[in-house]
């Protein structure tokens, strides 16, 4: 096999399998390294890919044969003890099989760990009856909470450079591994409308001051060559319809009261004159221009980060307002340009900005009627929540405003200034992601959104070194990509939630009130249920999972996340 980060051919792996298969069929029968087993019978586990990878014969009980197609184990690089990413390149990538449902009466569980699993499956039955263990999730289908809208991550100029930066197969694995029904299946892009910090210098798309008729607004390079083809082949290998949403940093500098990308600075004048009038129709112009390429948007959100633009000396692109101003705005300008447009059919996602400012930025925008008629949805960022905790923010939105989605826009880690930017293998990463999303999901969230989808081992480019940790690295000098635990958290929620499930009740019995565990339960639109547990905590956890078909005894390994998928009919 060969050694850590060497890419490794479909070819040698069938080989190696050959060499270490005994009888075909015998229970456990896996695959090299773990990944993807294909057996059936109760509780058939694929084993720990460290191990297999560096040389190990499996245990005779369980037989080693290839893979099928699609499923490919991770080719581990260590970055320190338990400090594990996995390495793509052009001739290899790990992947998953598509997700197939078992027959009623089993279940499948996909497994991450600490250790050096990734999305590791497996194959188990229900039992009848059972000694039930402290610690028992049931199922409630009679609670029924918000819908799911999905997963996903963004296409700044950042990503799109790293990207196209690799070998075009391992540009095609990097997609694939995130769009494609053997990678995450994410069906959320969100996409910047020009430059932010993570660009390579500030601009809009009409830089000609003055041009209120906007006759010298056009898309960038950074559009035509780097996002919208990256568009367009994510599309293509994406089984589940992508919902693509935008949001603006900056204006053309000559609508704002600073002149300038940066710093403190709101649109000239007031709502409904020329300077709020024009940047509206901005907005449209961009969804003009982007249909041209074929390509049409779910939703646009009403600005990113509003209150940064009320900071003195913001360092990077920003444009302020406050939530009054963002209220006349949309009621005024931006609500009836979308209205009268080709666009009508594009949500409006107002916030865009950490939850801090909630239920306060929702009850001004929303108790307007003349704006909230305009509005749909929303959007959430993570960079502030240890100051806004969940139950004093977003829940009560969500009690004053049911109708309208609540979506989490953008999250990385290492933006704030006493975070390392990049930490290759950084399992507390993944952590960090997966509670969030827990989290969220239990308070009525819809939908879960990455920031940039790669960056490189700086964690840019960033015009303005404001770097930061992705779940995907690339390392263009070496054409390879590093996919981080972050990367598989994701996943854990990504591949297994589509668009359209609703979350349903998980309760844990009364004893267990006090558990470690983290746990969401949906049912997806094709009425399979999908549970997903996170133990954060440094030991094993012994638990049930309980539903109408029967019990599951099953135990969460110390820092790990499962994922768990049962037909019920």
């Amino acid at each position: 096999m060969g050694g850590e980060g060497e890419g490794m051919s479909w070819e040698s792996v069938v080989r190696d399998a050959r060499e270490l298969s005994g009888r075909p069929g015998q229970r456990g029968a896996r695959c090299p390294g773990g990944a993807g087993v294909w057996s059936t019978g109760a509780a058939v586990s694929s084993r720990g890919r460290r191990e297999s990878w560096q040389g190990h014969v499996p245990e005779a009980a369980a037989t080693t044969l290839p893979c099928p197609p699609g499923a490919q184990p991770c080719s581990p690089k260590y970055f320190g003890r338990d400090a594990m990413v996995c390495v793509c390149n052009a001739t290899y990538c790990d992947m998953l099989d598509p997700l197939v449902l078992p027959a009623i009466g089993s279940y499948v569980k996909y497994e991450s760990n600490k250790a050096g699993k990734r999305l590791e499956r497996s194959e188990g039955s229900f039992q009848r009856s059972l000694c039930a263990p402290d610690v028992v999730l049931t199922l409630d289908t009679t609670q029924r909470f918000q819908r799911v809208k999905g997963f996903g991550g963004s296409i700044t100029d950042a990503a799109a450079i790293n990207i196209l930066s690799l070998p075009e197969r391992a540009q095609d694995h990097l997609l694939r591994s995130y769009f494609s029904e053997e990678g995450l299946e994410y069906n959320l892009i969100r996409l910047p409308m020009a430059s932010c910090d993570f660009s390579l210098h500030a601009y809009t798309y009409d830089d000609i001051p003055y041009d209120y008729e906007l006759t010298h607004f056009s898309l960038r390079d950074e559009d035509t060559k780097l996002k919208i083809p990256l568009l367009h082949r994510a599309s293509a290998m994406s089984k589940r319809p992508l919902s693509l949403y935008a949001s603006p940093w900056t204006s053309p500098t000559w609508l704002k009261t600073s002149e300038s990308y940066v710093g403190k600075g709101t649109l000239k004048g007031q709502a409904g004159d020329k300077y709020h009038k024009t940047w509206a129709n901005y907005f449209i112009r961009f969804l003009d221009e982007y249909a041209k390429h074929n390509l049409t948007f779910w939703a646009v959100t009403a600005e990113n980060e509003p209150t940064a633009g009320l900071i003195n000396n913001y360092p990077f692109q920003c444009l302020g307002f406050t939530a009054e101003q963002q209220r006349d705005f949309i009621a005024r300008d931006l609500g009836p340009a979308l209205a009268n447009s080709s666009h009508r059919h594009i949500q409006l996602i107002i916030l865009d900005d950490n939850r801090l400012h909630l239920p306060h930025w929702a009850k001004v925008v929303l108790e307007d009627e003349k704006a909230a008629r305009y509005v749909h949805g929303i959007g959430i960022h993570w960079y502030l929540d240890f100051i806004g905790p969940i139950q004093d923010t977003v829940l009560p939105t969500h009690e004053l405003f049911p109708d309208y989605f609540i979506l989490a826009t953008e999250a990385s880690i290492g933006a704030h200034f006493w975070e390392r930017d990049v930490i290759l293998g950084c399992w507390e990463r993944g952590n960090q992601y997966s509670h969030s999303i827990l989290t969220n999901l239990n308070h009525f969230v819809a939908g879960w959104t990455d920031w940039n989808l790669a960056l490189d081992l700086e964690g840019g480019p960033n015009w303005v070194k404001n770097y930061v940790d992705s779940p995907v690295i690339v390392d263009s000098s070496e054409g390879i990509f590093y996919k981080q635990p972050m990367f598989y958290h994701m996943g854990h929620f990504s591949k297994f939630i589509p668009e359209g499930s609703q979350r349903v009740g998980l309760a844990a019995s009364k004893e267990s009130k006090k558990t470690a565990l983290e746990y969401t339960a949906f049912l997806r639109p094709d009425g399979a249920v999908v549970v997903v547990v996170l133990n954060r905590s440094p030991q094993d956890i012994t638990f049930g999972l309980a539903d109408t078909v029967g019990l599951i005894a099953a135990v969460a390994p110390a820092n790990s996340i499962q994922t768990y998928l049962w037909r019920r009919q």
